[in-house]
């Protein structure tokens, strides 16, 4: 089964760029790094030559005797049985945040033998930059992994339907025959989430339970990280993080609550551990916004933020909301006060504008699900997971700050009228080229 993945073209724009470094790819484990690189050497290089750093720790004495990169390739190409070649081989190094002079070396590969196209991954490469003091600042490329998109499901689920919406340059409502089966489809999405293996699991296998267990299997893993990777002062702290996601966004109001975590929590005693998740790619972590003004981080609130999961599958499963809600009308998407809704939103957002997203709210008396900065203009967006789209905080935000437009997503259809753009929840991978639409005119 082959998934059409978004990052496939920007590896490509990576290989042949008269300014490439070695490239580093962050994400959090099982979103697909290591597929990804594996499936561009084969299909961009003549030549693979793959390294993992976790399982073949012996690697570390080729980085720990010598920086010469011609030592370097040497060693690797003995250890391969073939000849890394400049310019024919791709080369990969993936869980390199486990040999920090491995990572180090990236630098003299980047000012000594640009000719070697190398690229690196590591399930918690956040955590390692966050405490490497010697990282070759300006001598790598990033590019950041995500779960997938539902456009990127829909490459294998419906070919069809993903045409139909890459082909989509008005805005004006969908026919009901296209409306229905994606709408159908998006339920779906909830239920394996981005997850490659999961998404395998659902629409190759067919197999429901073994979806299940897949997304079980993946939280284990999570948690098996924090053993194994955190210092023993934070583990405990970080599993009560962990754990109270799903309690913190069933909740109305979803600002994040120590108290929730644990009585008597308190928010010096789990920073370090919400820093931890954040870093490791598990959570994203938006913040209150005080006032929608440009630089829009100059008026986040510190104090006071929501934490979402990486992706809406994983938060399904570790929610226990049982698959068979598919079934169930629009339940998949009102359940749990719109947070798996909510999750996935966030996910489609974050991986198309690069500001962060944040909230709004107004002294208890409205609160805006998000908002988004694109090029200087900031817009507001409400989530509804359902046909009802009444939203008192929209019209009070509009009132307040008259924005160029306001965003509302939903299960009606797509229509533009009187500065409100409501766009259907699985076209939320097209809203920055529907802003792009409406900004040009």
């Amino acid at each position: 089964m082959q998934i059409k993945r978004d990052i496939q073209q920007k590896l490509i724009e990576w290989k042949t760029s008269v300014t490439r470094k070695p490239l580093l790819l962050k994400g959090a484990r099982q979103v697909g790094k290591t597929w990804l690189l594996k499936n561009f050497g084969e299909k961009e290089y003549s030549n693979l030559a793959y390294f993992n750093f976790e399982e073949q720790p012996e690697l570390k004495q080729f980085f720990a005797t010598t920086k010469e990169t011609d030592r370097i390739i040497q060693n690797l190409s003995m250890l391969t049985g073939e000849a890394i070649k400049p310019n024919k081989t791709l080369i990969i190094f993936d869980e390199i945040q486990e040999c920090n002079e491995a990572l180090n070396s990236l630098k003299y590969f980047c000012e000594k033998a640009k000719e070697y196209h190398i690229v690196s991954a590591g399930s918690l490469l956040g955590i390692s930059l966050s405490r490497n003091q010697s990282f070759p600042v300006g001598k790598v490329d990033f590019l950041d992994v995500h779960p997938l998109t539902f456009s990127e499901f829909l490459s294998v689920a419906d070919q069809g339907l993903l045409t139909y919406i890459e082909n989509i340059n008005k805005i004006e409502p969908i026919p009901d025959v296209f409306f229905n089966r994606l709408t159908d489809e998006f339920k779906r999405y909830f239920i394996s989430g981005g997850m490659p293996e999961a998404v395998i699991a659902l629409l190759e296998n067919q197999d429901i339970a073994l979806t299940q267990k897949v997304l079980k299997n993946i939280l284990d893993s999570y948690a098996l990280d924090f053993s194994k990777h955190v210092d023993n002062k934070i583990i405990s702290k970080i599993g009560y993080v962990w754990s109270s996601i799903p309690s913190q966004l069933a909740r109305e109001n979803k600002k994040f609550l120590y108290q929730t975590v644990k009585p008597g929590a308190r928010a010096r005693e789990y920073e370090d551990a919400i820093l931890w998740l954040h870093q490791a790619g598990l959570v994203n972590k938006v913040y209150r916004c005080n006032k929608p003004a440009l630089p829009l981080s100059a008026y986040d609130d510190l104090t006071a933020f929501k934490l979402y999961l990486l992706d809406v599958g994983l938060l399904r499963r570790m929610s226990f909301l049982d698959p068979l809600a598919i079934k169930e009308g629009n339940r998949l998407f009102v359940e749990f006060k719109g947070a798996l809704t909510e999750n996935y939103i966030l996910q489609s957002l974050s991986k198309q504008f690069e500001t962060p997203t944040r909230y709004w709210t107004s002294e208890g008396k409205a609160e805006v699900d998000f908002i988004i900065q694109y090029k200087n203009e900031i817009i507001p967006i409400e989530v509804k997971s359902d046909e009802n789209v009444r939203s008192k905080s929209l019209t009070l935000y509009n009132n307040l700050f008259q924005p160029p437009f306001r965003i509302r997503y939903s299960l009606k259809n797509l229509t533009y009228d009187s500065g409100l753009l409501n766009i259907p929840l699985f076209l939320s991978d097209l809203t920055e080229k529907m802003i792009r639409e409406l900004t040009n005119k």
